[in-house]
């Protein structure tokens, strides 16, 4: 395709588009990205690789993408400027791919998801998060930036209880990325704009069907919060994500959504259906082989909920820090101790912490 590519544009059809998202796989990329104006780039370990390919024109994005979109995806795009939508290339991989408008023209980017689910055991996180897939009910939060991981951490969660415990269990994504196989447990899974008009719209209903466990993609508005937080309050276990960079910021950013005269009965809802925050991001490895996740873990303790209930939320990652013999531990810890171990270097703990203070501290103690 590198020949050919950018010669003619009936070229960049099905295999043309095809072999790009094949070439993504085989770098061991996370992202593909398609804009006009410049050439195919591939995100690998968290920086962009642009290819040597030719610099892709408008009716060639169009044509690529054209060739593996359904009519209805077609339509969608045309009405509403932007799509997000699965799509997945037999025995390979699945992608998430989002097409939106600019400059009056389309631009794309697809995540990889592979099909075989990482084990939980294999993502470097605290153990105390595999105790959560045993809790009843509750809310559990995963949080980060995007493209830290929070899908492929709520995955194993949901592959581990599936495994280890007779549910019924029931997601709603946009779109669906990880499948899932019924085992001990029943999995429905629904996708925004293909099985339900919206995570709202699905929300409403999903109670219906009896759930013991529900994975909400994305708690994207005010409703689809409220709804997460009464079903976690009444006997059910929901797993949801936020782009939020830590747990305190993870409340505040919750209660924010309401308006003035309800934040102080969602701070209560809070308290008492809040099980654990689960804040990541991935980092370079000192050895530039990949990328390593830093965790904060945030659990219910006494003086969370408290803090949560009183709207003290500047002073949760203080609790975070004393609560060290609950499993929990501020991302700055996180960071200091992957330097500790030698698997990052100082100037990447410096680079992605919060404190660059309270880290250069830690560090000249550990020295």
């Amino acid at each position: 395709m590198e020949g050919n590519l950018g010669v003619d544009v009936q070229d960049y059809g099905f295999e043309a588009m095809n072999e790009l998202l094949l070439k993504t796989m085989e770098m061991k990329g996370s992202d593909l990205h398609l804009v006009t104006g410049s050439k195919p780039a591939i995100r690998i370990d968290g920086k962009i690789h642009v290819l040597d390919y030719p610099v892709l024109k408008p009716d060639a994005i169009r044509s690529l993408l054209y060739s593996i979109l359904t009519d209805t995806q077609r339509e969608k795009l045309e009405k509403e400027w932007e799509l997000d939508f699965s799509y997945s290339i037999s025995g390979v991989a699945r992608y998430r791919g989002n097409v939106m408008k600019q400059r009056g023209t389309l631009a794309a980017a697809f995540r990889a998801v592979p099909f075989v689910i990482p084990n939980l055991d294999d993502l470097g996180l605290p153990p105390e998060v595999k105790k959560l897939c045993d809790l009843s009910r509750g809310l559990v939060l995963i949080t980060g930036p995007t493209g830290s991981g929070k899908s492929t951490t709520l995955a194993a969660m949901i592959d581990h209880m599936n495994r280890t415990r007779e549910l019924n269990i029931v997601t709603i994504e946009d779109p669906i990325e990880f499948l899932h196989k019924h085992n001990k447990s029943t999995i429905r899974q629904r996708e925004i704009g293909l099985d339900t008009h919206s995570f709202a719209t699905a929300l409403r209903h999903v109670l219906r069907h009896d759930p013991d466990v529900l994975l909400i993609g994305e708690m994207r508005d005010l409703e689809s919060v409220s709804i997460a937080l009464t079903a976690a309050e009444t006997g059910h276990l929901v797993l949801s994500t936020l782009h939020t960079q830590t747990a305190p910021l993870t409340i505040s950013r919750i209660v924010d959504i309401f308006s003035s005269d309800r934040r102080n009965q969602v701070r209560q809802q809070l308290a008492g259906s809040l099980r654990a925050v689960i804040a990541h991001q991935l980092v370079p490895r000192a050895d530039s082989l990949g990328r390593i996740a830093a965790v904060e873990y945030m659990a219910d303790t006494p003086a969370v909920k408290s803090l949560i209930r009183e709207g003290k939320e500047h002073q949760l990652y203080s609790a975070i820090q004393t609560g060290q013999t609950y499993g929990m531990q501020t991302m700055d810890t996180a960071l200091v101790r992957l330097c500790q171990r030698g698997t990052i270097t100082k100037d990447t703990a410096i680079e992605y912490c919060v404190e660059p203070s309270e880290v250069e501290r830690m560090l000249r103690n550990w020295i």
